[in-house]
């Protein structure tokens, strides 16, 4: 009997250890993993390559900004990466300072958001055509706007002060407080954790711990789904 594909969604605030964990569980259950954090700093870049710094700017630039944005997927080892034009950044440019500053009000516009809707719920079928046995995606909205029928869906949180010392180790310029209060506020899709979603607080966790708790949660998953 083979195993279910399954679709798994983890949401969480800045540095709440999403995307590390989710690359962990990639690797060990063979699934695809879809960092949208990363997709929002690539437009967020893109954007300030074509010069609109600010949402009053994108404003006046209208929605043909984002349409022009010709945007792919590479895959390398586990990890899906959003290309735009056929190439990828590399991961120091959209972790700069200019993106940091601005990648969360780009983030709030509605139409930056209408726009990575499509692209993000393809990647389930990116992740069939590789053979991958699903996918696991991380990010602010996964499961509650993107995929909200996920096989598992998991909010994780700390406290912003564990929080800013991993975003201080990982040498990244960031207001946690800030970034929380922008995404939290936003009217579409602001950060919470979604109904019937397993809340993990890894304050007092280390990166193991959460992993290990999670893959507990998708071998479940899989024996009930077998």
């Amino acid at each position: 009997m083979s195993s279910p594909f399954l679709i798994i969604a983890v949401d969480g605030g800045a540095a709440s250890g999403k995307s590390s964990t989710s690359r962990a569980l990639a690797a060990r259950f063979n699934l695809l993993h879809v960092d949208t954090g990363a997709h929002y700093r690539t437009i967020a870049l893109s954007l300030l390559e074509n010069g609109v710094t600010s949402p009053e700017a994108f404003a006046a630039a209208g929605d043909g900004v984002l349409a022009a944005l010709k945007t792919g997927t590479r895959i390398d080892g586990n990890e899906a990466q959003m290309s735009i034009g056929g190439r990828v950044p590399a991961s120091a440019e959209i972790r700069n300072d200019a993106v940091n500053a601005v990648v969360s009000k780009f983030a709030a516009i509605p139409a930056v958001r209408r726009f990575l809707f499509d692209y993000q719920r393809a990647q389930a079928d990116v992740a069939r055509e590789h053979g991958f046995a699903g996918l696991i995606m991380d990010g602010r909205d996964i499961g509650s706007v993107i995929f909200p029928d996920a096989d598992l869906r998991v909010f994780l949180t700390a406290d912003a002060a564990a929080r800013e010392r991993r975003r201080a180790a990982e040498g990244i310029a960031d207001s946690i407080a800030e970034r929380d209060r922008l995404d939290s506020a936003r009217k579409t899709a602001p950060l919470a954790c979604p109904e019937g979603a397993t809340l993990i607080d890894s304050t007092f966790l280390n990166l193991e711990q959460v992993v290990e708790k999670i893959s507990a949660m998708i071998l479940e998953k899989i024996r009930a789904e077998a």
